[in-house]
C-alpha cells in the first residue's frame, strides 16, 4: 500500500520512511503543497499523511479548497495541539490528527485504523514488516509477496485478529478445521511450524509457544526483542 507524506520538513520525510517502509508502506513524498493535487491524482495513494504549517498553503487549506480527502483518507500530523486546532482539521475532513512530536508505534496504529475503517472490504492487518489483506488474501513481508497455502493463511490471519490472545490447540483446531476427521490436533502444530519457517527475522513480533497451554500472536514494541 502507498502513503504519501506532504511536509516541508525534510527531516519528517528520512525519520518516517525506514519505520513505513519496515511496516510494508510504499512512500511518496511531497514537501511543497502548491500543485500537489495533479501529483497525487497520478500516485492515487491509499492515505495522506498531511502537515498544516507550510509555505504557500496550509494544511487545512489542502483540504478545504482542494480537497484532497477525496483521494484519500488523511492524517493531519501537526505542531498545533490545540483542541481548535485539532477540531478545525477533524471538520474540515481530515480522518485522524496527530500532534508532534509523537510515538511512531502510535502512527502505525492509527494509519492501520484509519486504512481499515476507509476500506473495510479490504480489510488490512499489520505487524512491523508485515501486511495481510482479508480480502484479497496478499501477504507482503519485508516488501515482498508471500504465498502462503489456504490453511496457513487463515491460521495467520486469525492469529493477528486477535493479538496478544492465547488459544488452546482445540480452541485452534475447532476454528480452522472444525469437523475435519481425518485431521488431529498435531496439525495446529504442523502448520505453526510452517508459519514460522515464512517469517525468520529480527522484528517486534512472533508466533509463540506459551508452554502448556498452546500459542498467540505476540506483538510488542520493536525495541524488544522476541524468543519464540
Amino acid at each position: 500500500m502507498k502513503i504519501a507524506i506532504v511536509d516541508d520538513d525534510p527531516y519528517m520525510h528520512e525519520w518516517l520512511k525506514p519505520y513505513l517502509n519496515k511496516a510494508g508502506f510504499e512512500l511518496v513524498n511531497y514537501q511543497s503543497p502548491l500543485n500537489l493535487r495533479p501529483g497525487l491524482e497520478e500516485e492515487r495513494p491509499d492515505l495522506i499523511l498531511l502537515d498544516i504549517m507550510m509555505p504557500g498553503m496550509s494544511g487545512y487549506e489542502l483540504l478545504e479548497y482542494e480537497k484532497i480527502q477525496k483521494i484519500a483518507p488523511v492524517i493531519f500530523m501537526s505542531a498545533k495541539g490545540a483542541s481548535e486546532d485539532i477540531v478545525k482539521g477533524l471538520k474540515l475532513g481530515g480522518d485522524d490528527y496527530l500532534v508532534k512530536p509523537f510515538d511512531i508505534e502510535e502512527l502505525l496504529a492509527r494509519i492501520s485504523v484509519v486504512l481499515r475503517r476507509a476500506n473495510p472490504k479490504g480489510h488490512c492487518i499489520y505487524a512491523e514488516n508485515l501486511q495481510v489483506n482479508t480480502e484479497t488474501y496478499e501477504v507482503i513481508y519485508e516488501n515482498e509477496k508471500i504465498h502462503l497455502p489456504q490453511k496457513e493463511f487463515a491460521l495467520l490471519v486469525y492469529l493477528m485478529e486477535n493479538k496478544n490472545r492465547v488459544f488452546t490447540r482445540e480452541q485452534i483446531f475447532d476454528a480452522l478445521w472444525g469437523i475435519d476427521k481425518e485431521s488431529d490436533l498435531r496439525t495446529v502444530d504442523v502448520h505453526i511450524k510452517r508459519l514460522r519457517a515464512r517469517f525468520k527475522g529480527d522484528h517486534s513480533w512472533s508466533i509463540k509457544t506459551v508452554w502448556g497451554v498452546g500459542y498467540k500472536f505476540l506483538e510488542r514494541k520493536s525495541h524488544e526483542v522476541i524468543k519464540t
